[in-house]
């Protein structure tokens, strides 16, 4: 029988097996992270950008980080004076930090990290969307995601006050506010501060929802504008709401639009103003092509109707006027979603289109030229003859767009036509 004789000196199977589980235990350990830290801001964007980064440290990672950083707290300061709201108390406490970073802990060092990601994200958000809000807003979405690849993707060898001015708003009438502001504007508790930032705020929200096509109407300037492929197709006076029935600011879509449309009073204007004339004089109904209809929209019969017995509270009707060339609405109405009944429309009085004061209506914006406007949003998809001869009772018909156009009814007090830049009166009195 063969027999092998093992080395005293060779290691046994055990040993070996023993040796590679301590080896792969010390590996383990060596490759966790060593910037890991502890998320403890509140803030979403900031939140989503520690975990594209796996929890880790990002600034004070690295020596060029470090360095990164303080050229942002500069790029910061320096155009806050185009009216990006930052927290300067958190800037002053991260400058502080970076100035002695040397000498700080580690848990000052993961709450310093934090904030500079706060300030940073929400500065780029800023500078690219603008900071307006309006009354209702269906357009905007988030583009967080974005603004944390932007940062976290960021070229290394690009100054950052390349990046701002890469990632700074390219339009037009924004880049003259800005060079204005500039030139003519050295105070910022002014109203002509404040209206410069307001209008390129709203510049910079145009320019970043990145439409072809959309209609824009500005409130002080009783003006509609339609845009289509960056150029302005048609310009247009309007007729807004008046200081104590006010226009909304809004941003929305027209899906459709309604040619011939019935006017449903609204209840205010039902029982403030058309009740008390009816009381009076119950003609006014004839006169008026208005119909009396029930919650369910059935015509009731008026001479029916004891009228001095109902009160602003108790009035239990609606008033309906009739389709046709004299209706308040006229021809044709422009919908879209929001929670005002808020509308765009044709209207039987031209002659208010000759004033320029022209805040007169309850809260609808009406149109100088909205048979134009509607040619265009249908691509010539309408029966513009018969608008023009349609008479009372005419039926209305609903057209879908081809597609959605937004709607952006803003509050700028600045007006850019060419080079010039022009100031409204606060009419609403909005502007503090």
């Amino acid at each position: 029988m063969l027999y092998i004789e093992q080395k005293k000196d060779a290691p046994s199977v055990k040993s070996w097996i023993a040796l590679i589980i301590i080896t792969l235990f010390v590996a383990s350990n060596c490759l966790q992270p060593s910037n890991s830290i502890v998320i403890t801001t509140d803030d979403p964007m900031a939140k989503q950008f520690y975990e594209a980064n796996d929890q880790n440290l990002f600034w004070f990672s690295s020596n060029r980080n470090i360095k990164k950083a303080k050229e942002w707290i500069v790029q910061i300061d320096s155009t806050n004076k185009y009216g990006i709201v930052s927290d300067q108390l958190q800037i002053d406490q991260v400058r502080k930090v970076l100035s002695n970073k040397n000498w700080i802990e580690n848990v000052e060092e993961e709450k310093t990290d934090q904030q500079l990601t706060v300030l940073i994200l929400n500065f780029i958000k800023e500078l690219q969307e603008g900071n307006i809000r309006f009354d209702y807003d269906e357009v905007n979405v988030s583009r967080d995601s974005s603004y944390i690849d932007q940062l976290l993707n960021a070229n290394p060898k690009e100054l950052v006050s390349k990046i701002v001015s890469r990632l700074d708003c390219k339009d037009q009438e924004y880049r003259i506010l800005k060079n204005y502001l500039n030139d003519s504007i050295t105070k910022r508790d002014t109203l002509k501060y404040k209206s410069v930032i307001r209008a390129m705020n709203y510049r910079k929200y145009i320019s970043v929802n990145d439409q072809p096509e959309y209609i824009m109407v500005n409130i002080p300037e009783a003006v509609a504008y339609y845009y289509k492929d960056n150029s302005l197709k048609i310009e247009m006076r309007a007729v807004v709401g008046r200081k104590k029935s006010p226009t909304p600011t809004i941003a929305s879509h027209i899906n459709t639009i309604v040619t011939f449309p019935f006017w449903n009073v609204p209840r205010s204007i039902a029982v403030k103003e058309i009740l008390p004339k009816v009381q009076k004089d119950e003609i006014y109904l004839e006169q008026n092509n208005l119909a009396v209809v029930n919650a369910k929209g059935i015509e009731v019969e008026e001479s029916e109707l004891d009228w001095l017995e109902y009160t602003e509270k108790n009035f239990p009707y609606f008033f309906r006027q009739s389709t046709g060339a004299r209706n308040a609405l006229g021809v044709l109405k422009f919908d879209f979603q929001n929670p005002y009944s808020i509308y765009l429309h044709s209207t039987n009085l031209q002659s208010a289109f000759q004033k320029d004061k022209r805040f007169l209506s309850h809260g609808c914006i009406r149109l100088e030229k909205p048979i134009d406007l509607a040619t265009n949003l249908l691509h010539g998809i309408l029966d513009v003859e018969e608008l023009k001869t349609g008479k009372k009772d005419t039926e209305s018909e609903k057209i879908e767009l081809p597609q959605k156009v937004p709607v952006f009814i803003i509050y700028s007090l600045v007006s850019v036509e060419g080079n010039s830049v022009t100031f409204l009166p606060d009419v609403y009195g909005l502007i503090k």
